[in-house]
């Protein structure tokens, strides 16, 4: 269970980190953020390769597939944040 733990925050961080360097300008988050992202993000790309592939996720967590999938989700998740962030900064 521990390991699980510990596999969820290393691939958050690294999703999330790549995420914020794909998508363009500046991102005010901590590296706890960063890993939160990941995280949702991984689950966004999880859900959305079952929808398309149908999938078992099961059959691993570690795959090349799932690490891309959740890179993507997190980018889909910022993208989302920042459009959203943007418009409460904006409007003060």
């Amino acid at each position: 269970m521990l390991g699980l733990i510990i596999s969820l925050i290393i691939i958050g961080l690294i999703a999330g980190a790549l995420a914020r360097l794909i998508i363009p300008g500046r991102q005010h988050m901590s590296i706890l953020m960063t890993i939160v992202l990941g995280i949702v993000g991984s689950f966004v790309g999880g859900f959305l390769g079952f929808l398309i592939f149908q999938h078992d996720p099961m059959d691993g967590f570690f795959q090349p597939a799932g690490i891309i999938g959740s890179i993507i989700g997190a980018i889909i998740v910022l993208f989302i944040y920042t459009r959203f962030a943007g418009r409460s900064t904006r409007t003060r």
